[in-house]
């Protein structure tokens, strides 16, 4: 017999019974969330992938490293690296005993470059949260540093390339693709148009850097729907 106040038996197993209800759906609720994250994720990589593959054909990724002389164990900055086109090609070019410092001003692309890399067994590329105004890059520690598709983007120019050159060792080298003017295109979404920068003037900020021109290419690649882009190779004194 229960006690005096003592509620019905009955109740209790009504509460245990839809404390469990509430932990089994609250538990699908987590599977079907975390089931949609891998199918989102997986298609996400397999649509970053063929647009990477289609960007092989006319970008001259080879050549854009080739301009870099990097050697295996070398440490190199990609400022502007996205979600890792080029990151991932220098972490294997440098090899497990080098280091890639991959800098973007955005923090989804950077998780999503460090889940690439983790599926490729890449150990040796590092995604750094940069400043408008500051890639985090050690001073004197970096071999060469990229900056593709990123140089008309960059709020300023002049920090940045007083950034990337302090942080490049003597000799190091800096390497600016990036498109001519007459393919300046307004961002989607964008609150203004980007400023696309000639090989003149670029070269010329290039130079109040510190930096001396080791080579220009104004038509390094003409490409269909991407238009002319010019590469510009510099280093440090």
């Amino acid at each position: 017999m229960s006690g005096q106040g003592a509620p019905p038996a009955g109740a209790a197993v009504q509460r245990g019974y839809r404390r469990r209800i509430a932990l089994f759906l609250a538990s699908t609720v987590l599977v079907l969330a975390a089931l949609g994250a891998v199918a989102w994720t997986v298609t996400a990589l397999e649509q970053v992938s063929a647009v990477e593959a289609e960007r092989d054909a006319w970008q001259r990724p080879k050549d854009v490293l080739l301009a870099l002389e990097l050697r295996k164990g070398a440490v190199v900055a990609d400022i502007g690296s996205g979600v890792g086109y080029f990151a991932l090609k220098l972490a294997e070019r440098v090899g497990p005993s080098g280091r890639v410092l991959a800098v973007d001003v955005r923090r989804f692309p950077l998780a999503f470059l460090r889940l690439r890399a983790r599926l490729r067994g890449l150990r040796n590329l590092e995604a750094v949260h940069g400043a408008p105004d500051d890639p985090h890059l050690p001073a004197g520690g970096v071999d060469a540093v990229l900056i593709a598709n990123t140089f008309h983007e960059l709020e300023d120019q002049e920090r940045i390339l007083g950034r990337a050159r302090d942080a490049l060792r003597p000799a190091g080298r800096l390497v600016v693709v990036d498109p001519a003017p007459s393919v300046a295109v307004e961002a989607p979404g964008a609150g203004h148009e980007h400023h696309h920068d000639s090989p003149d003037s670029a070269e010329a900020r290039l130079r109040q850097s510190g930096f001396e021109i080791v080579s220009r290419d104004d038509a390094f690649l003409t490409a269909p729907r991407h238009g002319r882009w010019w590469l510009i190779v510099a280093r440090r004194p």
